[in-house]
């Protein structure tokens, strides 16, 4: 069965986006971006809320850029064709190789767990992710933990009163002091 993994950049203090709505300080540098390069590459379908999928719509067409470098460019060819899910209420159309959700969130995970594959069903987006959690969906938590404290704003965990045991699988720290954790959930 495929594993459900939430996978973000998140500050010291726990938050994706700080109270000003700002993620400028998750920008990667080359050795993050090769990492997030190398990790899309294992999932299969990536699940978005609205809000994270109308931010990564500037990937649909950042291609006609002809200064970017090679691994954007390489992130592209792997980011725009992989199939994506939107789960949204004011969406009535999607873009590039998405569609909106037909179901609620744990039948569209039942559903795609069903479907052959051996990658990830990636959930990008800590509302959709929230959800995901309550509902003990998610197999993996992946922190991209940037040396900074925002001070408040979106959490990447949600802030609900269940303890969820993890084991810690791996750990990386880069040369930008940016460390990466990533914990199993406990079954």
């Amino acid at each position: 069965m495929r594993d459900v993994t939430y996978s973000m950049g998140v500050s010291l203090d726990g938050y994706i986006v700080g109270p000003d709505g700002n993620f400028d300080w998750t920008v990667p540098d080359e050795e993050v971006f090769r990492f997030w390069i190398d990790e899309i590459r294992g999932v299969d379908v990536h699940l978005l809320g609205r809000r994270l999928y109308e931010t990564m719509l500037y990937w649909e067409t950042a291609d006609q850029d002809p200064s970017l470098d090679d691994s954007t460019r390489e992130w592209i060819s792997l980011w725009n064709p992989l199939p994506k899910v939107v789960f949204s209420t004011t969406l009535s159309t999607v873009q590039g190789h998405a569609r909106l959700a037909s179901g609620n969130l744990a039948e569209e995970i039942e559903r795609l767990r069903a479907e052959p594959g051996d990658g990830d069903i990636a959930i990008g987006g800590a509302t959709l992710a929230a959800e995901a959690a309550a509902s003990d969906l998610i197999d993996e938590y992946r922190t991209m933990v940037h040396p900074v404290l925002v001070g408040g704003g979106i959490p990447f965990f949600p802030r609900d009163e269940r303890r969820v045991d993890l084991e810690l699988v791996e750990t990386r720290t880069f040369g930008s002091k940016v460390v990466y954790l990533r914990h199993r959930v406990v079954r």
